[in-house]
Parts: structure tokens; sequence; C-alpha cells
């Protein structure tokens, strides 16, 4: 038998070896707590333990999970979700989902940026887990989302820390390209056929913060926040500066816009200032919100 003095020896020294693997993983090395519990505006998520398959049908929700290291859980992602490129490849859609193709991945969360013909119903009927994050309408919003998905997932601190960086970043850039003369107007373009966003919207706050006039904020009749212009309507506000986010999906350039009958006299397209921004970074509210800005606060720069 082992006498006291060594048992009392062996005891110290697991206390010790405990002691320093406790230092070395750190404060936030905690597991998760569950069960935890969300309230979104499509209503409250609960969640009995960490999820080990999820499913992200948000292009947006995607790059957050990644971004706070939980993309090992991601097992499958919708068909627009191109970045990262550590993401899976599917051909799962989240504006025409296929349940049956969705539930085949076994998942244990499914995470979603619309809700055609009752996906979440369809979903939770089968016991599936469903958390719907729409498209955020403020910085806040954005930053909640991220948080929450951190809390879905077990990385509440990853998330947290996420959302501080890029609350620090924009921060940085806003105070560094406020203009100092007269507000620049500006006109967003989603697509060829002149959607804009409004100043109601998250890209439109972007402007705003930077100190720059949103010329679709007049045409916005519907309070949706996304008005069709029209080509005269444009022209007749002639903006100081035009941001294509179309590039991508539709081939816009500022040769293409200078060309649209007419718009040879708008301020941007004579004085050239016409800006090409990634149609994703522009049109999603997560963690490359801060890649936007910077694109945005780079072109300004250029162009006072």
């Amino acid at each position: 038998m082992l006498r006291s003095s060594t048992l009392l020896a062996v005891a110290v020294v697991a206390s010790l070896v405990l002691l320093v693997q406790s230092a070395a993983a750190g404060p936030d090395a905690r597991p998760a707590q569950f069960p935890v519990t969300i309230t979104t505006p499509a209503g409250t998520v609960t969640l009995a333990k960490k999820p080990r398959r999820i499913v992200s049908l948000s292009p947006t929700a995607t790059e957050s999970l990644f971004a706070i290291g939980a993309g090992r859980q991601v097992v499958a992602v919708d068909d627009r979700s191109d970045y990262p490129k550590a993401a899976p490849r599917t051909k799962l859609s989240g504006f025409t989902p296929n349940v049956e193709a969705i539930a085949g991945y076994r998942p244990d969360l499914v995470v979603i940026a619309y809700d055609p013909k009752g996906l979440s119903t369809a979903l939770r009927r089968l016991g599936i887990t469903v958390v719907h994050h729409d498209g955020a309408r403020s910085f806040g919003g954005a930053y909640t989302q991220i948080r929450q998905l951190g809390l879905l997932t077990g990385h509440a601190t990853e998330a947290k820390a996420l959302v501080a960086r890029m609350r620090a970043a924009i921060g940085r850039i806003v105070r560094a390209s406020r203009p100092t003369g007269a507000r620049l107007s500006v006109y967003h373009e989603l697509d060829p056929d002149l959607f804009s966003a409004t100043s109601k919207t998250f890209v439109g706050k972007v402007y705003a913060a930077l100190g720059m006039r949103n010329i679709a904020d007049a045409a916005d009749s519907t309070g949706t926040g996304y008005p069709q212009l029209s080509a005269e309507y444009v022209v007749a506000a002639s903006p100081d500066v035009i941001v294509l986010a179309d590039g991508v999906c539709c081939g816009q350039r500022p040769s293409t816009v200078a060309a649209r009958p007419g718009w040879d006299r708008i301020s941007a397209v004579r004085t050239g200032s016409i800006v090409r921004v990634d149609d994703a970074i522009a049109s999603r509210w997560g963690p490359r919100l801060v890649s936007f800005f910077r694109a945005m606060s780079a072109a300004l720069g250029r162009l006072q």
C-alpha cells in the first residue's frame, strides 16, 4: 500500500496539473450552458443541447457561423452561401426550399433568412429547431443576430468578441471618413431595374454613418426601404456618387452606366464617381459589414 505521504504527493501533483490545464484553457473555456433560449421577431427558440449538425439557408448566417468558430458544426448551406471558402457546397435553396433535402442532412438546427411556403413550420413538424433571422434593419440588429447565433451554437464568447471588433473597426472608419465639407449625395443600385436602398435599411445606414445623403429616401412612398426608382428620377437627382452593387449579378460597371440614355448629365457620371462594391458584401449584414464600410471609405477618400 502507498504511504500517506506518497498519496499526498500524488494528490498535490494532480491538483497542479488541473490548475495548469485550466490556466492554459483560459477563463472562457468553460463549456457552454444549455439549454439556451433566444427571442427573435419570428418567435422564441430554445435548444436543449449544443447543435452538432447545422444547416444554414442564409448566406449572412453562414458567414457569421464560421466567423464565430461554429464552422465545424455546419454540415450544409444554401446555394447562395459562397463565403467563406471553407463552407460546404450544396444545391439547397433558401428561396425555393426542399424540406426533404434539408431534413436529409439530419440537422439539429436550421438557420433561415426567409420563410417561403411555411418552411419553418414544416421543419418543426419533423422535430427540427429553426431560427429565422430576417434581414437586419440596423447595425444593432445585425450584432444581435451574431450574438444569438453564438448562444445557440455554444460560441457566445467568440460572438461577443466578434461584435466588439466590428463595432471598433466601424467606429474608426467612420471617424476617419466623415466629410468636412458639404454632404455628398449617393444612389445605391441593387439591380439594373433601378431598385435601391433607403436609410431605413442597413445598407442605407452605412451611407448615413459616413455622412452621405441618400437620394432614394424621398422616393420610398411605400416605406419598404427598397423602392424602385425611375431613370428620370435618378437623372434629376444627379447624385454625387453612384454605388453599383450589381456588378457580379448583372455585369454593371461605370461604362454601362454612362451609356444609359441621359445619364451623362448626372454629376457622378461626369466626375467618374461610380463605385463598384461586391454584390455579396453590399447585401449581407454579417461580419463583412466592416468590408463594406472600408470599401466606401476608400472610395470617398478618392472622390473628395
